[in-house]
């Protein structure tokens, strides 16, 4: 789903850059009425659990993999503008970090992943949602925000001058689908596991001493440490889109990176290299997302008390 660099045309990248800027920035101040301090650590929890489950690919069919992307699961549990300010923070840790995505291209991956899923995300629980059919409008927005990011990403390619054959753009749709289909699988049961832990999960979670937290961090933690291990290697959509097309030669990295393709090299064992890479995000997710937490709730307190 992440797109690197090279893949996209000047013109189109700097054009979604330049707009990813503002829609991240008024995501982040919608932000202020969703997150209060009880809430930050369920920020750091999930936007490590999200980052871990990223890196365990699952085979979709016709030697293509895809990934957890998380989108759904993060609306249901923060809110929309929340959820869009973390998913950014994965993404760009992502891209600067682990070279997963292009730092060029982070706009594009910002637009279609952090903002147009999210929305796609959140629109089924905001007209839908009823007490006894929550998990409906769940599924459907984690399916919506996959097809919604692939479709966005797929048209990035194409006007930026890739040429896809019809069989190919066919193709590379419904695999997408599949893809999505699954993220509606797997973030419903997610949830529900969580609020079997914990019911009100989402509308009153104490901090460092919630089960529903500590079972989500332990999961984060043994998918990055160890669910690497035995993820596929068969490339995800859009790898597979660009094999198809030709354009995979114009890979390109902006920057290098001693973790790139999650990897930390000194460890000398590949296994343990993934497993080490994999923790050290998670860390510096969690990190990172308190800190934008902590960073939102000042700036709603400081809001407030110039309304006084």
């Amino acid at each position: 789903m992440h797109i690197p660099d090279g893949f996209l045309s000047p013109p189109v990248w700097a054009a979604l850059d330049i707009t990813a800027m503002p829609a991240v920035a008024l995501a982040a101040r919608k932000a202020r009425a969703e997150i209060d301090d009880s809430r930050i650590p369920l920020l750091g929890t999930l936007g490590a659990f999200v980052f871990a489950a990223q890196m365990v690919n699952f085979p979709v069919g016709f030697g293509t993999s895809a990934h957890l992307v998380g989108g759904a699961l993060l609306v249901y549990a923060l809110g929309p503008a929340t959820a869009s300010i973390v998913m950014t923070a994965i993404l760009g840790i992502q891209a600067l970090v682990f070279q997963d995505g292009g730092l060029l291209a982070l706009g594009a991956n910002v637009l279609n992943m952090a903002v147009a899923g999210v929305l796609a995300a959140w629109l089924p629980l905001a007209l839908f949602q009823t007490p006894r059919r929550r998990m409906v409008p769940v599924f459907t927005g984690a399916v919506l925000s996959v097809v919604v990011s692939g479709f966005l990403a797929v048209s990035e390619l194409l006007l930026s001058g890739v040429a896809i054959a019809t069989s190919v753009l066919a193709l590379s749709l419904a695999l997408f689908i599949a893809a999505a289909l699954i993220e509606g699988i797997i973030t419903v049961a997610v949830i529900r596991a969580i609020e079997r832990l914990q019911p009100s999960w989402v509308r009153d979670i104490p901090p460092r001493s919630s089960p529903a937290l500590g079972a989500v961090a332990v999961a984060a933690i043994v998918l990055a440490s160890a669910g690497v291990i035995v993820a596929t290697a068969a490339p995800d959509g859009i790898q597979q889109l660009a094999q198809k097309t030709g354009i995979a030669s114009r890979e390109t990295a902006a920057i290098s990176s001693p973790l790139r393709d999650y990897m930390l090299p000194a460890v000398g064992s590949a296994a343990l290299g993934r497993a080490a890479a994999g923790l050290i995000g998670v860390i510096l997710i969690f990190a990172v997302c308190i800190l934008i937490g902590r960073r939102v709730a000042r700036g709603r307190g400081a809001a407030a008390g110039g309304g006084v």
